[in-house]
């Protein structure tokens, strides 16, 4: 199953910190819901790929294979398809869950 990728609003403060597990070899990462992905991934020293960290240039793509992001942009450089396809950008992705991501093949 795919994770679930959905667009909410600017939202209030919120300190819950969630588990990101990046690819299936190393060990999950703290990620606070009010911080990007790839803000945290950083933080933990994971060195994702990134570029214009607002959506457009899509550097930053990765699966989500479980787990929910949301997106305080309406358009967030993805296709409906894609979306639907489990891809996400975590510079733009803020996360709602645990997740499980993998980078592109």
């Amino acid at each position: 199953m795919l994770g679930k990728i959905t667009v909410v609003p600017d939202t209030p403060k919120n300190s819950t910190i969630f588990q990101v597990q990046l690819d299936s070899q190393q060990a999950p990462f703290p990620a606070n819901a009010d911080q990007t992905v790839l803000l945290s991934a950083l933080a933990a020293g994971h060195a994702l790929a990134s570029s214009c960290r607002n959506g457009a240039c899509r550097t930053c793509i990765f699966r989500l294979h479980s787990g929910r992001v949301t997106y305080r942009m309406e358009w967030p450089g993805l296709s409906a398809e894609e979306k639907a396809e489990g891809w996400f950008l975590p510079c733009v992705a803020y996360p709602a869950t645990d997740l499980v991501m993998s980078a592109v093949d």
